[in-house]
């Protein structure tokens, strides 16, 4: 264990006094914390791929007044959040939380507060990789020649590189852990600067730039025609901000490596929601202000996102008027980004398995619980993410042009599945009379700000499962391409793991698990520390 002895050894007592041992190594700081919320929120990921909802639904006002609105609204998420995770800083985060809160029927509570958070996460690996696979073909083509592209962009092909990128952090989060921490503070920097280099060339270099009002201009670029649509339209285009800002709890799931996790973890929670959102607001301007018109002097912003979708970005970089070399500069910065995403998403949900096996929340959990004696780190539950997120990706291949269908069901079932599983706990601090706040709390404001949020997560449920066309019917193949999946994929899951609780688990699964006594769980620490410091 590292960091100053009295703060490290404080650190642990607590952990014991919620009744785990520390077998995890307590080596991040709080740089470190803040910098797995900020990669897995990743403006250079969510920021591009997610570009062409705005981009279609409301145009550049959707966009801007979106950072704007859902940054706000999501800060008072994550500040609820951050208030429990100092009264209770565990790997487990919202199912434990949900226990301890709960007045009464806590295992229930935290059984579906831990699965919501469980299909949320496997809904972030799984849209990040997926899209980053959208990227790492686009980028690989921008050197084709006049033969055709170097990799043809279908269901097929994007699905192997989806894979081999899955495979690639899985085993960076298994045999390279301490460059996994690395590239976690290094994705800090290479996020801010690359935003900085964008913004700076889409800026300067451009033949042709809108003007400042464009940023405010109303785009229906959408099939919705009507009396009601520009409302409906631009509550639609908020769904690209509010699916980068989102996976923050990443900060509690690495809690128990986090040296003075009580005021570091919910700290890096807040810190990393508004430094995402400004900076995200800045680098979608860039994109719009980069925009070129077409023949008729209309902008292209609404052709470009409907043909492209998840590659929107990289069409308005190459239209943009600048170096061939600058446009594979920019894209490849967004790439790595993306990848720095990933990867700090698959080591997230690894600590949420490690943590739900431990009090016994999922099958096999003896498996999924063990501790690599080497790195002190949960290895094999890092597959259980990994080998799920491969599955759930399998939904791209439905049909041969379903990718963007594919990737907007994932982008909600990861929205969708982690705000639930944030709500419970929010929702069960508002009833719990007896909660004691750790040294990060919100003091009067707790109330206030634990109402909005539960108020924004249900508007935000609902938007993510309403149609994207008057064409929604996902039943027939023929309007497939204009179907949202996420609805009836949300059902699925939940009755699956309902039904789960009714038949079985409501036996077997009491929630979080005491291992032991404080000389126990000594005993642990010191057989774990045996085995590390035997193995070095």
């Amino acid at each position: 264990m590292t960091g100053p002895p009295d703060v490290a050894d404080e650190d642990r007592r607590h952990l014991h006094s919620l009744g785990y041992a520390q077998e995890l190594r307590r080596g991040l700081g709080t740089f470190s914390n803040f910098a797995i919320s900020f990669s897995i929120i990743s403006v250079l990921s969510g920021g591009f791929t997610a570009f062409a909802i705005g981009a279609i639904y409301g145009g550049p006002l959707a966009i801007t007044t979106g950072w704007i609105v859902v940054g706000g609204f999501a800060l008072c998420v994550g500040m609820a959040l951050g208030e429990i995770c100092s009264a209770y800083p565990t790997a487990g985060g919202l199912y434990f939380w949900a226990a301890k809160l709960a007045v009464r029927n806590g295992a229930r509570w935290a059984w579906f507060a831990g699965w919501f958070n469980f299909v949320g996460q496997i809904g972030v690996v799984a849209s990040v990789d997926y899209a980053l696979a959208n990227y790492v073909v686009a980028f690989v083509n921008l050197y084709s020649g006049p033969d055709g592209p170097v990799l043809r962009p279908t269901a097929g092909t994007l699905f192997a590189v989806y894979l081999v990128v899955l495979a690639a952090h899985g085993l960076l989060n298994v045999f390279g852990v301490r460059l996994v921490k690395w590239l976690g503070d290094l994705s800090v920097w290479w996020h801010v600067g690359g935003v900085a280099v964008i913004v700076g060339v889409l800026t300067l270099g451009p033949s042709h730039r809108q003007p400042l009002s464009y940023l405010v201009q109303f785009q229906n670029n959408s099939p919705w025609r009507g009396g009601f649509s520009t409302a409906y339209v631009l509550l639609l285009g908020l769904l690209l901000a509010q699916y980068t800002i989102t996976g923050f709890d990443a900060s509690a799931h690495v809690s128990e490596e986090t040296v003075g996790a009580r005021t570091a973890a919910p700290r890096a929670i807040v810190r990393s929601i508004y430094v995402s959102a400004i900076a995200a607001l800045l680098l979608n301007w860039s994109f719009l202000l980069a925009v070129q018109n077409g023949p008729g002097g209309h902008d292209r912003l609404g052709a470009i996102a409907n043909a492209s979708f998840i590659t929107a970005p990289v069409a308005i970089i190459a239209e943009s008027g600048i170096s061939l070399f600058l446009v594979k500069t920019l894209i490849l910065i967004s790439v790595v980004g993306q990848f720095f995403c990933g990867l700090a998403s698959v080591t997230a949900n690894s600590r949420m398995v490690y943590a739900f096996s431990r009090d016994g929340g999922m099958p096999w959990s003896r498996l999924w619980h063990r501790i690599n004696p080497r790195t002190r780190t949960p290895t094999n539950a890092v597959w259980v993410g990994v080998v799920t997120a491969a599955a759930v990706g399998a939904l791209s291949l439905v049909q041969n042009r379903g990718y963007a269908v594919a990737f907007f069901a994932l982008t909600g079932i990861a929205v969708i599945g982690l705000y639930v599983s944030y709500a419970i706990p929010i929702w069960l601090r508002l009833r719990a009379r007896d909660f004691r706040p750790g040294p990060w709390s919100l003091g009067r404001r707790s109330r206030v700000v634990g109402w909005v949020s539960l108020v924004w997560i249900g508007v935000v449920s609902v938007l993510f499962v309403c149609p994207l066309s008057p064409q929604w019917r996902w039943w027939d193949p023929d309007e497939i391409n204009s179907a949202n999946f996420t609805g009836p994929l949300m059902v699925l899951a939940t009755l699956a793991f309902g039904l789960w609780w009714v038949v079985s688990a409501r036996r077997w699964f009491t929630g979080p698990k005491v291992q032991g006594t404080p000389e126990e769980l000594l005993a642990v620490e010191r057989e774990l520390d045996a085995l590390e410091h035997g193995q070095r």
